[in-house]
């Protein structure tokens, strides 16, 4: 059965043939702010770098309170904001159902919902829907974007492909707007996952990795959605470190980096001193 026409400006981006939604990730207010100050409409956050500005683990359920004051931060602001909530921070319906309903309070019109767990063990797919279907049921305008982590942790005595489809297909009926596929690389298993998911209408979402498909790449196989997920948040990091060392090397860093003026404009608060 087709799904309705898309209801919000954010799910319209997901649903435009020639252009997929490509959705980079900050970490911060700066990192979004400048992102949205480049034309991006939408912009996600990381939870590895939420995690890691605060010296949590990704992935264990350790940032609700960091995720939902970042969110606080970033939301009704002059992007749209899509929040990356790990698992729900719950195995309970409920306890993420309310989750979501503090994130719409935040100004946030997305969330992303994973189904990996700490353990390196999926999460049983009647629980991970139940988890979307309540989601949807208390805040049904918040966009769901339900993902997968098969090919991040397979299973070996679970054939890939069909554990995929399986997934995807229990998360839409339980009403998820979007699917996601994080380290599905391979052209021709897109094609297939797209063809698949057509008569559903469900926008696929595939994460960008700089050794798999290009942007016009994925676009051209179908793909609605391409995540930058930590990578840019990665990106700083090792620049950072990069910049650092060649300091104390005395060599030129050879990097363009903003003026401290630049910096202080993404914020609506001001300093005293340029340092």
């Amino acid at each position: 059965m087709n799904r309705p026409s898309p209801a919000s400006p954010f799910a319209d981006l997901h649903h435009d043939p020639g252009a997929p939604l490509l959705l980079p990730n900050a970490w911060d207010h700066a990192s979004a702010a400048a992102l949205a100050g480049q034309g991006f409409a939408a912009i996600g956050t990381t939870s590895l770098g939420v995690a890691a500005a605060a010296g949590l683990p990704d992935g264990a359920a350790a940032t609700r309170e960091e995720t939902l004051r970042l969110a606080r931060r970033l939301g009704g602001g002059a992007f749209l904001l899509s929040v990356d909530a790990e698992g729900g921070f719950s195995d309970d319906p409920a306890e993420v159902a309310g989750l979501a309903r503090e994130l719409v309070r935040a100004g946030a019109v997305g969330i992303n919902l994973e189904d990996g767990r700490p353990d390196g063990t999926l999460t049983p797919a009647p629980v991970h829907a139940a988890k979307i279907a309540a989601v949807k049921a208390a805040v049904p305008g918040l966009f769901v974007n339900a993902r997968t982590d098969t090919y991040w942790l397979p299973d070996p005595d679970t054939a890939l492909e069909p554990e995929t489809r399986r997934r995807l297909d229990a998360y839409a009926r339980a009403g998820a707007d979007g699917v996601f596929v994080p380290g599905l690389s391979d052209p021709a298993a897109i094609t297939a996952l797209v063809t698949h998911l057509r008569p559903s209408g469900l926008p696929l979402n595939i994460l960008y990795s700089p050794k798999g498909p290009t942007v016009p790449e994925l676009t051209a196989l179908g793909v609605r959605r391409i995540s930058l997920g930590s990578l840019l948040f990665r990106v700083a990091l090792g620049a950072a470190v990069t910049a650092a060392l060649d300091v104390r090397a005395g060599r030129d860093t050879g990097r363009a980096a903003p003026a401290y003026g630049e910096v202080q404009g993404l914020s609506s608060g001001g300093g005293e001193a340029e340092i």
